[in-house]
């Protein structure tokens, strides 16, 4: 290859590497670049650190796992920290204003022009995030970080010491409670002069999103009686504009009132556009620096400050302890320390081999609340004060429900809530209520009780490290907690799964545990066909043996949750009459300890009553398996999983009934004409319960801008023709395909057959389950680049949106059939049968197709690779959209001609 011509822009001189599925370039410090071998490139990497672009995508691409060099992202983490790039070699030539690559066999220059763009910043005057980064070089000096000795030269100290960053982050502050919304009817006219005002005076003014508001607005209105909230369930097909349009008759409502509404999502996504909405109807700050709009998500997904402390004070070593110091960067600069979805980009933690991500935030309930040192500076606990006193909270559907069943302020529960995504409701409630007495779950609770096992490092702490000053101080409080140690004894510890596998349980839970096993295996009928995928079994014909071991471990739970209860009677009553020494931020650590252990109590009856069922008769409100869980081959969980069989009886108890208002909606809440799936979804029976009923179909002109092809010759079960369909499809748009697979083992065998030839005709091809990339990264490139195709499983059938040009195909592998599950058998059997799993697929198939047309100037093409596609499945595409039988050939040739509605064997849809 010829040498590229003299670039003006500098370059870093030292050599650097890009991989694809195309081949491998390889650019010398002098500015030489050729195409290698993937042994070369090898060979060249272990020789000298190669300056690369995601290091662990580009060990994927050499199959050469060990890989290690100068990555450019975590230069840019360290440099640029909260701010946001998509990984590709376009995405950071973009973020520092860099001319784009023409070609792969560009990128290694752009790589070398990067690293001098990034480097040089550390020495501009105007380098925004300056602070801090001089004292986190010294510690990643210390930790032998690859791009340490490059910074070194270009960060000078600073004239004064930087401050720590715990010292830096500001306190949240408490605020008075706020007083009851006030009771107000919203005026028509003034919800639709808001929406006018949110949608901008330039705006078309759209009747149908003017509707959409005003039966929005009803869920304002006073409840007329207790415990029957106003319902509303709205379909508003996409183009509608349904945020604003329930966003404005919510900022009026919340203006006049003084209250709170909460709008939930089922996707991070959508929680991001509507942060973005929100602007338009509030400031980012009130006047006295309050603000009116919160984001709020579970624990898990935010920084947990005490955490990080302990990983940069030795509790993290290695590569993960790099990490903790590129976290620690963004944690100075970040809006809310949200970890998962927010300002943290997606890929850092892929960055680290390690789940690094996951131990710096709060997953087994741990907060020690007021004990903590940074507790005034906790991100969870100024976004839990911030939504106390905000006019619109952001939340997720999870979220709402745990806080609705057990907040510890019951002034902070919701009261008028916006499901948005409203299809999700039911899987949400589903997943909430539910009970699973497995061995990750009990060994979680055991060290939540006992703490740290021997040997284990990190902040790990018992019930008696976090409640030392009550032991000290009560003894009967002392007694409880010894007693509870004593107890969680009982319950699996490190290794259990091998012990399992060994035939050696210890303990009456472990022992359950290792009959559920045996019990699996013994009723198999796979034959070894499904070596790799979760097994599971009914509850039900369980031996005396089996219900003899389900009885001691129901007594050894028993015997934990009793002194749990007397432990929270005893943290009760110090608040009572509290001693001398406790201060407000000891109370307030007393109610947390007390919160998390009402959580754990409930827990432990449920287990209890899981396995009281297991020796009588079925509950017809429930249903019963035994599971072992597993994954590439290998087992990872194994338990006892109990459901509702409908799980809108506790969702109406515990989230509708209390509830002033409530609105359930998306674009694909009803079965085609008919509401009584979605009513038997939203809980409203077990209210006896009207709710309201709208619906409001889609702007978009489907014959136009879409056409649904059913390929009627790729063989079923033929790999090799399934692999050459999707090649040539995504070969005949251009790029710009969705592919939607059932199966992660029909993906990967795909994206192994046709990722290399379509790399060689300039279409980048991505994928769930093989790229070392989260899904929200692997959509944003997918957005960024209209040659680039995805793949994907269940989570991107919904919540992803690409409008434009770089979404213009949707293949799906086969028609989504439900899994058959002990659970979907049961559902299916109460709710009608075949009909009940025809209602599943066609919401799977709508919720597919409206990730196609996303604005008015989208076209594009849903293929469906099914030879056997049942015509009463059609409806679930919307009305007019032309609908054709043909063969892959025929489709390839609409594809390129971008046909549409010109039908070789069309189908009426109505």
């Amino acid at each position: 290859m010829d040498d590229a011509p003299p670039s003006p822009i500098p370059a870093l001189p030292l050599p650097a590497i890009h991989a694809s599925h195309g081949g491998c370039w390889l650019r010398s410090g002098a500015g030489q670049t050729r195409g290698v071998g993937k042994g070369d490139a090898i060979v060249a990497a272990a020789d000298t650190p190669l300056l690369m672009l995601n290091a662990p995508l580009v060990a994927t691409r050499l199959g050469y796992p060990d890989l290690s060099g100068l990555d450019l992202l975590e230069l840019f983490a360290f440099i640029h920290p909260a701010r946001f790039v998509v990984p590709t070699a376009k995405g950071l030539a973009h973020a520092l204003d860099l001319p784009e690559p023409g070609g792969d066999d560009a990128i290694p220059l752009l790589l070398q022009q990067a690293a001098e763009a990034l480097l040089a910043t550390c020495e501009r005057s105007d380098w925004q995030e300056r602070e801090g980064a001089w004292s986190a070089l010294q510690s990643l000096i210390r930790l032998r970080w690859a791009w340490a000795p490059l910074l070194t030269a270009r960060i000078a100290a600073p004239q004064r010491a930087e401050r720590w960053l715990f010292s830096r982050l500001p306190e949240w502050e408490d605020a008075p409670e706020r007083p009851q919304p006030g009771q107000v009817v919203l005026d028509p006219a003034a919800v639709t002069a808001r929406l006018a005002q949110l949608t901008g005076s330039g705006a078309e003014a759209r009747p149908t999103q003017q509707a959409y508001a005003g039966e929005a607005a009803h869920l304002f209105s006073p409840r007329r009686r207790e415990g029957l909230p106003h319902l509303l369930l709205a379909q508003a097909g996409t183009g509608i504009g349904k945020t604003l349009g329930y966003l404005a008759p919510a900022s009026l409502w919340a203006q006049e009132s003084g209250g709170t509404v909460w709008v939930s999502t089922y996707t991070k996504a959508l929680q991001r556009q509507l942060r973005r909405e929100s602007r338009r109807a509030w400031p980012s700050t009130r006047a006295d620096g309050t603000q009116p709009v919160v984001v709020r998500k579970g624990r898990e997904n935010y920084l947990c400050l005490l955490n990080l402390e302990d990983a940069l004070q030795g509790g993290f070593t290695g590569r993960a302890a790099v990490l903790a110091q590129l976290v620690a960067r963004w944690a100075g600069y970040s809006q809310d320390g949200d970890m998962i979805g927010g300002d943290l980009p997606g890929w850092l933690g892929t960055l680290f081999r390690q789940r690094g991500i996951a131990a710096l935030t709060d997953r087994r309930g741990e907060c020690v609340y007021a004990g903590c040192p940074h507790y005034r500076k906790c991100f969870i606990e100024r976004s839990a004060r911030a939504s106390a006193q905000a006019d619109l909270v952001i939340a997720n559907h999870a979220l709402v429900m745990v806080n609705a069943a057990r907040s510890r302020e019951a002034a902070q529960r919701p009261t008028r809530i916006v499901f948005d995504e409203g299809h999700h409701v039911f899987e949400a409630a589903d997943s909430t209520f539910a009970a699973a007495l497995t061995g990750a779950e009990t060994i979680e609770l055991r060290r939540w009780v006992i703490g740290p096992e021997r040997g284990s490092k990190g902040r790990r702490r018992g019930l008696a490290a976090r409640l030392a000053d009550l032991a000290s101080y009560d003894e009967a409080g002392a007694k409880a907690i010894s007693a509870a140690r004593h107890a969680a004894e009982a319950l699996p510890g490190d290794g259990w799964l091998q012990r399992l596998a060994e035939g050696a349980p210890f303990g009456p839970l472990e022992e359950l545990l290792a009959a559920v096993r045996a019990t699996v295996y013994a009723r198999d009928e796979s034959g070894g066909q499904e070596a790799g995928y979760g097994l599971e079994t009914e509850a039900a014909q369980l031996d005396g043996a089996f219900i003899e071991r389900a009885g001691a471990a129901q007594a050894a739970l028993a015997a934990l949750r009793q002194p749990l209860i007397r432990l929270g009677g005893r943290l009760e009553a110090l608040l009572a009459e509290p001693p001398d020494w406790l201060d407000g931020p000891g109370r307030a650590r007393i109610e947390g300890a007390r919160h998390s252990l009402t959580w754990r109590i409930d827990l432990l009856t449920a287990w209890e009553a899981l396995l009281d069922r297991l020796g009588g008769p079925a509950d017809p409100e429930y249903v019963d398996w035994l599971a072992v869980e597993r994954g590439d081959a290998r087992e990872f969980d194994i338990g006892i999983h109990r459901r509702w069989l409908d799980p809108m009886k506790p969702f109406a108890s515990v989230v509708l009934e209390p509830a002033h208002g409530v609105m359930i909606t998306s674009a694909t809440l009803r079965d085609g004409n008919d509401w009584d799936a979605a009513i038997a979804k939203s809980g409203a029976k077990a209210l006896a319960l009207a709710p309201r009923l709208s619906s409001f179909d889609s702007p978009f002109d489907y014959a136009a801008q879409a056409e649904v092809l059913i390929v009627t010759d790729v063989p079923k079960g033929d790999v090799a023709a399934l692999a050459g369909a999707y090649g040539r499809l995504i070969e005949a748009s251009g790029g710009g395909a969705l592919g939607l697979f059932t199966a992660i083992r029909r993906l990967r065998a795909v994206h192994g057959r046709i990722a290399d030839r379509l790399a060689r005709a300039g279409l980048p091809l991505y994928a769930q389950h093989v790229d070392p990339i989260d899904t929200g990264t692997l959509v944003d490139i997918f957005r960024d680049d209209p040659r680039a195709s995805l793949l994907g499983t269940d989570a991107l059938r919904d919540g992803v949106d690409v409008p434009g040009h770089s979404l213009r195909l949707v293949v799906m592998e086969q028609v989504p059939w439900p899994k058959p599950s002990i659970l979907h058998r049961a559902r299916r059997l109460a709710g009608g049968g075949s009909a009940y799993d025809d209602r599943i697929i066609r919401a799977r198939l709508a919720q597919a197709f409206g990730r196609l047309i996303r604005s008015r100037d989208d076209r594009g093409h849903f293929v469906v690779l099914s030879s056997a596609f049942p015509s009463r499945l059609l409806s679930a595409f919307p009305a007019g959209t032309p609908v054709t039988r043909l063969t892959l050939d025929e489709a390839l040739q609409r594809l390129t001609s971008g046909a549409f509605g010109k039908s070789v064997q069309t189908e009426s849809n109505p």
